[in-house]
């Protein structure tokens, strides 16, 4: 078998790549991450210049890895800033870093993909090693991989990579033994303590009231008006947090050509004019909430848009998971809850390795009581309608 790494995603085929996934999530297919590239998203000028590993079996391609050389640390949701910023005071360069992530997406998923033909363990510690010798040839301060699930944060046991987690807040309508799961959106807010059901109904009263009208489309229902509708709504939110919006408008167009039937759009009108909307992607059993903005202010539409459209949504299509992205504590009342996310890290220096290793230990500490006070406040009537 032989390794080698590639500039750009186009030069590792799209049917040998998609094969090698674990499932059908879409941040991983390959039209999703050639495109960010295809499309001007990511280049060396905004810290993502591409470097994705292969590993062949003649030509054959075995495993595979998304793998970035990061110039800093936008758009990757782990937060490694406060030690980027300890190297600097010791004179010393943590940029760049080798990165395997999705860029701009805290979204879970397989990050190490392998043929399951053959010995899908050896090959992710396989990837491991290669990653880490990668990090050592270029002489790097580190290597990273983020929001790993399942086989892949498992596969680092033992490895000399320190683990990270941190929590999302998700909603799920698992199915029990002694139950279907939820039917419809009532059945769901008949789960919620009186309170919590309360507010719901209440913010869903008071977008009706404002005259607005929220539509799910697929991304081949949407036409050219409405996309450039949607990426303006997603101009107009990084504008307001002073951010930088990465995202081309092409590259949504791209979206709706090359995985149509993956890409939910939810869009809000007043009358005939579209004032607000959500971009969305989905997979056969998740639907992930992504790119929000309103170009008028409506009470609690927002939560209309991104969380309660998108919960009906997966009750209607039979999706058992929505993962509405990073961060968000006003989530929780709205029936999302608490789920740990992996990430892991090879630092290169032993001095620093130690340090943020125990920076880690500390850290841990504080998010498990975090979650304990998060569940205190659980907005469900019976614990036993929260997943494990």
């Amino acid at each position: 078998m032989k390794a080698r790494f590639h500039g750009r995603l186009d030069d590792l085929p799209a049917d040998a790549w998609n094969a090698l996934r674990a499932d059908d999530n879409p941040f991983l297919e390959h039209a999703f991450l050639a495109g960010l590239e295809r499309h001007g998203c990511i280049d060396a000028r905004t810290g993502w210049q591409p470097h994705h590993l292969g590993v062949y079996d003649g030509e054959r391609l075995v495993a595979a890895a998304p793998l970035y050389l990061k110039g800093n640390s936008h758009g990757e949701f782990v937060f490694d800033w406060s030690w980027a910023h300890a190297y600097e005071q010791h004179g010393l360069d943590y940029y760049p870093k080798l990165l395997c992530a999705v860029p701009y997406s805290p979204v879970t998923g397989p990050r190490l993909l392998v043929d399951h033909g053959t010995d899908a363990n050896a090959l992710r510690a396989t990837l491991i090693a290669l990653l880490r010798g990668e990090a050592e040839r270029l002489r790097l301060s580190s290597a990273h991989l983020n929001f790993a699930t399942g086989e892949d944060a498992a596969a680092f046991a033992g490895a000399d990579w320190l683990p990270r987690f941190d929590w999302q807040f998700h909603w799920r309508n698992a199915a029990s033994e002694s139950s279907a799961g939820w039917r419809d959106f009532d059945d769901f807010l008949a789960a919620l303590n009186h309170k919590k059901r309360k507010n719901i109904r209440q913010e869903r009263a008071r977008v009706a009231r404002a005259g607005v009208v929220c539509e799910i489309r697929h991304g081949d229902e949407l036409d050219d008006a409405e996309w450039q509708a949607l990426h303006d709504f997603y101009l107009a939110t990084f504008d307001d947090k002073g951010n930088y919006a990465a995202l081309t408008l092409d590259f949504f167009r791209h979206l709706g050509r090359s995985m149509p039937r993956k890409v939910v759009a939810v869009l809000c009108r007043r009358g005939d004019r579209l004032i607000a909307g959500a971009l969305m992607l989905r997979s056969s059993t998740t639907l992930y909430g992504r790119y929000w903005g309103a170009l008028e202010t409506v009470e609690a539409l927002h939560f209309e848009a991104c969380y309660y459209q998108g919960i009906e949504y997966c009750l209607r299509e039979g999706l058992t998971l929505f993962e509405p992205g990073a961060q968000g504590e006003h989530k929780l009342a709205r029936g999302f809850l608490p789920t740990r996310t992996h990430s892991f890290h090879w630092v290169a220096d032993p001095r620093f390795r130690q340090a943020i290793a125990e920076a880690l230990r500390r850290e841990a500490q504080a998010l498990h009581e975090y979650r304990d006070d998060l569940l205190a406040h659980s907005p469900f009537a019976r614990h036993a309608a929260e997943p494990a």
